[in-house]
């Protein structure tokens, strides 16, 4: 799960996911600032709000926290992507926000192609052998930058990524022609970001329905997907579930999938998505998602090559 970036509701849904068997716990130093838009830079709020929650004790060994490195964290050209001495810099940052001495899966937040891979991967072998990170994951990288990593990472003989994180959703399926084939191909686990499609895959159009305003962009997606999402919303309804448990019920029927990404700014939105890992979609429903969301023919380049 993604912890939320608000300070009061975090901690107590912190507590209930932890209650409810949910151990893994994503976030990235960028995430949750409390600043001005115009300043592109975080501040590490969301790694101290989940500091402060393992600080109460007994958590930290139940867990298994990730956090990322890339996004700006300062104004300087040292205070972002992927040199070594930003690695180093901001894994120490990650540690004493979130109150640990080691992070679990420290994650790439994006492909850093101005940085070569053996300067990343020395930057990292080394908080390996620190014990400061015990494995290494990745996020937003295409199926060849995956591949190039991992070449480089055995020819040097360390273990490379484990794992990593994609946009991934019923509307967005385009890993499927080459990053989930990679994932399958060098034993990484698949972490999809955004499942529900930021709401559009939450029962929407009942949502609005009921006199819920949408914002101008997210109400112009609506429209375009509108077919879609009365022809989704629809069989969400004679399956007896929600549109977000079927949405990610979908995801977790696929084998390539570790889990997908939640992030509940309610107790309830998280007790309604633990719902979701109990629902089993059949072939015959399989089918009919795939009609009304299609996603690009299969994988690359039988997709589209022939």
């Amino acid at each position: 799960m993604v912890t939320s970036p608000t300070r009061r509701p975090a901690p107590r849904i912190l507590d209930e996911a932890l209650e409810a068997g949910i151990n893994f716990i994503d976030t990235a130093d960028v995430y949750g600032t409390e600043q001005s838009p115009d300043i592109q830079q975080g501040s590490g709020l969301s790694e101290e709000i989940i500091g402060r929650w393992l600080q109460q004790g007994g958590r930290r060994e139940r867990i298994v926290l990730a956090t990322k490195v890339y996004q700006p964290m300062g104004p300087g050209p040292n205070d972002r992507r992927l040199s070594a001495y930003h690695i180093r810099k901001a894994c120490e940052d990650s540690l004493r926000r979130l109150n640990t001495d080691h992070i679990d899966v420290y994650q790439m937040h994006h492909i850093d192609r101005h940085t070569p891979w053996e300067e990343i991967w020395q930057a990292m072998e080394l908080l390996v052998q620190q014990g400061k990170v015990l494995y290494i994951g990745s996020s937003n990288f295409a199926g060849w930058d995956i591949a190039t990593a991992q070449s480089v990472a055995t020819a040097r003989h360390f273990l490379g990524l484990v794992a990593e994180q994609s946009l991934y959703n019923l509307t967005a399926r385009t890993i499927e022609l080459e990053v989930i084939p990679a994932c399958r191909h060098f034993g990484l686990g698949l972490i999809p970001w955004s499942p529900l499609a930021g709401g559009l895959l939450g029962g929407v159009l009942k949502k609005m329905a009921s006199g819920r305003r949408a914002r101008p962009a997210f109400a112009r997606l609506i429209e375009q997907y509108r077919p879609q999402l009365e022809a989704y919303e629809g069989l969400c309804e004679d399956l007896g579930e929600t549109p977000s448990d079927v949405a990610l019920a979908w995801l977790l029927q696929n084998p390539v999938v570790t889990a997908p990404l939640i992030g509940p700014r309610t107790v309830e939105q998280l007790q309604q998505a633990l719902h979701a890992t109990t629902v089993t979609l059949s072939d015959d429903t399989m089918s009919c998602l795939d009609e009304i969301w299609p996603g690009p023919g299969g994988e690359a380049p039988q997709a589209y090559a022939w």
